[in-house]
């Protein structure tokens, strides 16, 4: 499943995604890291909201801008990623696949599985476990 953040394209295995939602209010946590978007409230259950551009050191949103949660299923745990725009399912082939480059900052390489060649662009695949425990 694809997202946007900062105009770029990311991706993360369908298998861990349990929905996507439209901004839902969040609940701000004192003294909680910056990349800690807050707590949602999902049909009674409480998830963490990750701000997933933070995460991955990419500049904040601006305010007042949507966003979209993606609900995923990480170690057990259920949380929500906060993304700038929902893309689609997308099939890949393992030829499309390349390796993060060298060049990449390594904090940012660790979070990338690698990108698939598109024909118009890059998919990021993204390594949600160390995303989230990053």
């Amino acid at each position: 499943m694809t997202f946007t953040l900062d105009e770029r394209l990311y991706g993360v295995r369908v298998e861990s995604v349990q929905e996507v939602l439209r901004g839902l209010p969040r609940a701000r946590v004192p003294l909680a890291p910056p990349t800690m978007a807050g707590l949602i409230n999902l049909r009674g259950q409480v998830l963490s909201a990750v701000d997933l551009r933070l995460q991955l050191g990419l500049p904040a949103a601006a305010p007042g801008r949507d966003h979209m949660l993606v609900v995923i299923r990480v170690a057990g745990e259920t949380l929500a990623l906060v993304v700038d725009s929902i893309g689609s399912v997308v099939d890949v082939d393992v030829d499309q696949f390349e390796p993060p480059p060298d060049t990449l900052d390594p904090a940012f390489r660790e979070l990338l599985l690698g990108a698939y060649k598109l024909d118009s662009t890059l998919l990021l695949a993204l390594d949600v476990d160390r995303a989230v425990a990053a």
